[in-house]
C-alpha cells in the first residue's frame, strides 16, 4: 500500500506525461500500479481503497451477522467459532475473531449512545449510592455515598444494614452536614425507593414519599439496569471504597471496631472536601458555601417515625422493649430514644445534634435475661460487686496509713479478708514504724506480709528486721514441697529378720 504522498506523486507524473510508462518511470514504480490509481481516481474511489480478497470465511459472515445482530452485539467471538465449526469452516478461530470484531464495529456504528453533557445547578441536586464496606469483626458493612452535583461536596457514612430507617438517619445526617436541602434526591431502584415498576413508571414506596415530604425534597431513581442516567454518584462509592476498604493496594489495616471506621469515614471526607476538584478547579468545602444559599430551608426536628418506637432511658442505662432491659451509652440517661427489631436485633436509635444516630444493637433476648454491654457504662461503674475495692481513706488515721504506698494497700485488703483484728491498732503501729525505719521499708514489709499472710502482731517489725539484714526475698515453699510426713518408716512393717526367728 502506497502513502498518500506516493500516490500523489504518481498521479501527478501521469497527468505531466499522459503515458502510464513514462509516469512509471518518474514515480519509480510498476505501470500497472499507475494504471489503477488513475481508474480509482476516474471512478471517484478512494486511491487507498484496498481491493477485498476473497476469504474462507466469507460464506459464513450471513451467520456471523445474526448471531451478532440477535445478541444486540455481546456475543462471543469463541461462541460464534463454534457455530460455524459446526456448518462446516475449517478456518482458525483467529480469523473468526476479526470477523467478529469487524461485524460488531458495523453493527454498534449506527446504535452507538450519544450523550449530551449534564450541567447540574447549584441547590437541585443530591445523589447517593452505596459501597461494599469492610468487614468489622466478621460482619459486613456498608458506606453510605452522597455528593452535591453542583459543589461536588461528598458525605460519607457507614451502617451496618440498608434498612429504611438506616436510609432516613443516613439522609439526615448529610443534610445537617450540608446544612440545607437540595429540590431533588437521585438513587438506585431499590426497594426502598421503588416498589415496582408499571409500564416503565417507577410506583416509590410511600414511606420514602412521606421522608421526602418531610424535608421538602422529591426522590428520583435512575433507569432501572442503566448506570449512565445516574452520574457521578458511581464513582463516588468507587473512590470512597479505594480509600476506605482494606486492600492490597491502599495498605489499610482492618478496622477493630465501627468507631475507627467512623473516625476514617469522617477523615475521609474532610479529606476530599478540602482539596481541589479536578474538573470545578475549586474545593468543595468552598463551593458549598455558595450553593448553601440556593438550598431550602431544613426541618428543626428529622423523620422519626421510621425509627420504631419512643422510650426513654432509665436513670441505670436501660430501656425496655418487650418486657426485656437493653442498655444504652451511658450519656443518652433520661432522654428518649428509639428502638425497632430488624430481624433478630434490636437497633436503638438516638437524635444527636448532627441529626438521627444507631446508638446501639442488640440480639434479641428473652425476658429475664437482660442484654448489657460493657461499652455503654464508664470503667468504674463496670466493676463487678464481687470484685475487690480499692482502699479510699476516710479519716485521717486512714489517710497516714495509706500514705505509705501500695504495700500498705495491699497489707489492708488482705487483712480485711483474712479477717484480722484489731487492724486499726495495727495501722497504727505502722505509721509509727514509718517515723523509725523509713516509709520506703515499712510499705515493702507491709506488702511482703500481705503476700505471705501474716497480719500477727510484731511480724511487720520482724520482716523489717529480715529485710534489714539479709536484704533478700522471703523464701516460699515451692508447690512440689510439703509438710505431710511420708510413709517410708512403715516400708519394714510386718517383717521379721534372721536373728528374731532365732
Amino acid at each position: 500500500m502506497k502513502s498518500g504522498r506516493e500516490i500523489v506523486e504518481i498521479l501527478e507524473a501521469y497527468d505531466l506525461t499522459g503515458s502510464y510508462r513514462a509516469a512509471a518511470e518518474l514515480a519509480g514504480c510498476d505501470h500497472h500500479t499507475v494504471a489503477r490509481y488513475v481508474k480509482l481516481r476516474n471512478e471517484g474511489r478512494s486511491p487507498q481503497e484496498r481491493t477485498h480478497r476473497a476469504r474462507p470465511i466469507d460464506e459464513f459472515m450471513d451467520k456471523i451477522e445474526e448471531l451478532v445482530a440477535r445478541s444486540g452485539g455481546r456475543v462471543r467471538a469463541d461462541v460464534v467459532h463454534r457455530r460455524i465449526t459446526a456448518m462446516g469452516f475449517t478456518g482458525g478461530e483467529r480469523t473468526t475473531r476479526r470477523a467478529v470484531a469487524a461485524v460488531k464495529q458495523t453493527w454498534q456504528a449506527g446504535r452507538r449512545r450519544v450523550f449530551r453533557p449534564w450541567i447540574p445547578e447549584p441547590g437541585l441536586w443530591l445523589q447517593f449510592d452505596w459501597g461494599e464496606g469492610p468487614r468489622i469483626g466478621g460482619r459486613r458493612t456498608a458506606l453510605w455515598c452522597a455528593w452535591l452535583a453542583w459543589s461536588r461536596f461528598r458525605v460519607v457514612i457507614p451502617v451496618f444494614d440498608k434498612t429504611l430507617p438506616t436510609i432516613v438517619a443516613c439522609l439526615d445526617a448529610t443534610l445537617r452536614r450540608l446544612g440545607g436541602v437540595p429540590g431533588y434526591v437521585l438513587t438506585d431502584n431499590e426497594k426502598t425507593m421503588t416498589i415496582e415498576h408499571v409500564a416503565d413508571i417507577a410506583v416509590r414506596n410511600p414511606e420514602i414519599v412521606q421522608v421526602a415530604r418531610h424535608y421538602g425534597t422529591t426522590i428520583r431513581t435512575c433507569i432501572p439496569a442503566d448506570p449512565q442516567s445516574k452520574g457521578g454518584s458511581e464513582n463516588a462509592v468507587k473512590i470512597a471504597k479505594a480509600d476506605l476498604v482494606p486492600t492490597a493496594a491502599n495498605l489499610l489495616q482492618d478496622y477493630r471496631s465501627f468507631a475507627e471506621l467512623e473516625a476514617a469515614c469522617r477523615e475521609f471526607t474532610d479529606h476530599v472536601n478540602g482539596r481541589v476538584h479536578r474538573e470545578t478547579r475549586r474545593r468543595p468545602a468552598e463551593a458549598l458555601l455558595e450553593e448553601r444559599g440556593r438550598l431550602h430551608p431544613l426541618p428543626q426536628q428529622p423523620f422519626t417515625v421510621a425509627f420504631g418506637t419512643t422510650r426513654r432511658v432509665n436513670w441505670d442505662c436501660t430501656i425496655s422493649v418487650d418486657g426485656v432491659r437493653y442498655s444504652v451509652p451511658h450519656e443518652l440517661v433520661d432522654t428518649r430514644v428509639w428502638a425497632r427489631f430488624h430481624g433478630d436485633e434490636l437497633i436503638v436509635t438516638a437524635v444527636t445534634d448532627t441529626g438521627p444516630a444507631e446508638v446501639a444493637r442488640h440480639p434479641r433476648a428473652q425476658p429475664g435475661s437482660p442484654s448489657i454491654l460493657d461499652e455503654h457504662y464508664p470503667p468504674r461503674a463496670r466493676r463487678s460487686d464481687t470484685e475487690d475495692r480499692t482502699p479510699r481513706a476516710n479519716t485521717a488515721d486512714e489517710a497516714a496509713f495509706l500514705a505509705l504506698g501500695p504495700g500498705a494497700a495491699a497489707w489492708l485488703v488482705e487483712a480485711g479478708a483474712a479477717g484480722v483484728r484489731r487492724v486499726r491498732r495495727k495501722m497504727a503501729e505502722a505509721v509509727a514504724l514509718a517515723k523509725l525505719h523509713g516509709v520506703a521499708a515499712v510499705d515493702q514489709a507491709l506488702g511482703v506480709a500481705a503476700l505471705a499472710g501474716r497480719f500477727a502482731d510484731n511480724d511487720v517489725i520482724r520482716i523489717l528486721a529480715h529485710q534489714r539484714d539479709h536484704d533478700s526475698e522471703p523464701t516460699r515453699a515451692s508447690e512440689t514441697h510439703s509438710l505431710q510426713p511420708g510413709t517410708s518408716a512403715w516400708a519394714a512393717f510386718g517383717t521379721t529378720t534372721t536373728g528374731d526367728q532365732a
